[in-house]
């Protein structure tokens, strides 16, 4: 089993930044995500990391993004948000996908169908103009 808690969100007006984190407890898996959600809408894919080191990120994200591993807790996860935009807002939930993916592009491809089978509770990111 593995168990993921969020921490990170808040306020801050757009152009502003916020780093979200993500600790996993239970077994380590090599394909993790975040994805986010906005009421009335359905949740979307923001960026998963395979390995701890190959990422991929959704286009509305790209070069604003960034997620990454801690090189010495490898438990622990970041999303660094950038250039941040009112459409950013919304609920940010970790996930990890249902078991070890064997090549990056089944990290991806499960991302892409946000077929991810661990999910934290979320925390809530808003973002004022």
């Amino acid at each position: 089993q593995i168990q993921l808690v969020e921490s990170g969100g808040g306020s801050v007006q757009a152009g502003g930044s916020l780093r979200l984190s993500c600790t996993r407890s239970g077994y380590s898996v090599n394909c993790m995500g975040w994805f986010r959600q906005v009421p009335g809408k359905e949740r979307e894919g923001v960026a998963c990391i395979y390995g701890g080191y190959s990422t991929h990120y959704a286009d509305s994200v790209k070069g604003r993004f960034t997620i990454s591993r801690d090189a010495a807790k490898p438990n622990l996860y970041y999303l660094q948000m950038d250039s941040l935009k009112t459409e950013d807002s919304g609920m940010y939930y970790c996930a990890a996908a249902r078991g070890n993916k064997a090549a990056t592009i089944h990290c991806y491809d499960a991302f892409e169908r946000g077929d991810f089978g661990y999910w934290g509770q979320g925390t809530h990111v808003n973002i004022s103009s």
